[in-house]
């Protein structure tokens, strides 16, 4: 199945956030699935990304050597965030234990990479040379690390997706207020009118 990389995919406000999301509706079982269950969907969601997060990534570029071969690499990232974050939010501090393998990950991201960051200029380099998608997502897991960024985690209470509160007071609830805080009022609005017609027919 193709997949329709819209920008509502794109709420975690992060590159690495936005790929821990890729896996939807974690908590329950009958229900899950896993939008890189088709490697190829990686390429597309990378290309998406690029246009999406092109601040985090000065612009540059994301590039897809091949799916299949980076497949275990994005995942084993994918997977090492969710599990640290997802666990920082909830217990309100980062889990030492799970670093080592959050970190392990990052590095087989970085393997290969000529990148340098933390220069003058663009954080991810010269903007007109694209770089390698695993790259870029394990600099942008490491950068959740930040004090700064993790007091603002969040986890939506809609749909349990990862995602940074940049608000002005750290008050927002939802991931997306156009799609899943509409959705929690159109819930509670019809939990009110059902409840209100068990009363009048009592």
């Amino acid at each position: 199945m193709t997949i329709a990389w819209t920008p509502h995919r794109f709420t975690g406000g992060l590159l690495a956030l936005d790929t821990a999301n890729t896996v939807v509706l974690r908590g329950d079982p009958e229900r899950t699935f896993d939008r890189f269950a088709d490697p190829a969907e990686i390429a597309r969601f990378a290309d998406a990304a690029s246009g999406f997060r092109a601040a985090e990534l000065g612009d540059r570029r994301l590039a897809v050597s091949s799916p299949a071969a980076i497949a275990p690499v994005v995942l084993s990232i994918r997977e090492a965030t969710d599990r640290l974050f997802r666990g920082t939010v909830s217990k309100g501090a980062i889990a030492t234990a799970d670093l080592p393998e959050f970190l392990r990950a990052c590095a087989d991201g970085l393997a290969d990479s000529a990148t340098e960051i933390g220069v003058t200029g663009p954080p991810f380099g010269d903007p007109a040379t694209p770089i390698a998608f695993e790259a870029a997502l394990a600099v942008s897991a490491l950068s959740l690390l930040r004090d700064d960024t993790v007091a603002r985690l969040r986890i939506c209470p809609n749909c349990t997706w990862l995602f940074v509160d940049r608000s002005r007071n750290s008050s927002r609830l939802w991931c997306d207020m156009a799609v899943c805080g509409n959705r929690q009022k159109a819930s509670r609005h019809y939990r009110r009118r059902m409840a209100a017609h068990e009363v009048k027919d009592a």
